[in-house]
């Protein structure tokens, strides 16, 4: 894989070299083969700049600062959603109580414990989005960072998942004549959750290839 990478690289070079344009170096690759991604990826390298030989633009690389503040920046997102979903589940509980289920003191913790993550780890969410928004319009190379593209992809496939099983759970209880008003209203709060997070994630990568 990393030869074929090396090879697409130094083809490209080499057209460029040669005075070809991009638009056909583009269609050349790609009847050959190639995907779109990876020609993309490849001529994206090179600056579109009148020189004598091609001139490569800078590239994104991995530092230690940049994954904290990634880490840290989707692990509060996590905390934020999980919690905020926790409490809405609760509130929904106190309002529409199952008669069946005996529920003691487990309301007031639950309530307290997702309100203080919220309060300290969604503030910290915005904080590190703030810094890193920041950073991506000064170096508008970092957007191609990897730990960025991973995690924003894991975040994606987290979201699409809790999608996928909320559906799946509300098709089993409409089949099953078990719908309430507090089962679809917890069905609700789970699919926006998970919905906004996965469309805000997916703009963003999308802004990103419209941007490389």
């Amino acid at each position: 894989m990393a030869s074929a990478a090396q090879d697409l690289d130094q083809f490209v070079r080499d057209a460029l070299l040669r005075g070809c344009s991009r638009e056909s170096i583009d269609r050349t690759l790609t009847d050959a083969g190639w995907t779109v991604e990876q020609v993309r990826a490849a001529l994206a390298a090179y600056a579109d700049v009148n020189f004598a030989v091609p001139v490569p633009r800078p590239r994104p690389y991995l530092s230690a600062k940049e994954a904290f503040l990634y880490l840290v920046m989707f692990t509060t997102l996590y905390v934020s959603a999980y919690h905020l979903g926790q409490l809405l589940f609760e509130l929904i509980n106190r309002h529409f109580p199952d008669l069946a289920a005996s529920y003691a003191s487990g309301y007031t913790d639950t309530i307290r414990w997702s309100v203080a993550a919220i309060i300290i780890a969604f503030p910290v969410f915005l904080v590190f989005s703030a810094k890193i928004g920041r950073d991506l319009k000064q170096q508008v190379i970092t957007r191609q960072s990897g730990v960025r593209r991973w995690l924003t992809y894991l975040t994606l496939f987290v979201a699409a998942i809790v999608l996928i099983c909320d559906l799946i759970t509300l098709v089993y209880s409409v089949l099953g004549g078990e719908m309430t008003i507090r089962f679809v209203l917890k069905v609700l709060v789970a699919g926006a959750i998970a919905g906004a997070i996965f469309g805000y994630y997916l703009w963003d990568l999308r802004r990103d290839e419209l941007t490389a």
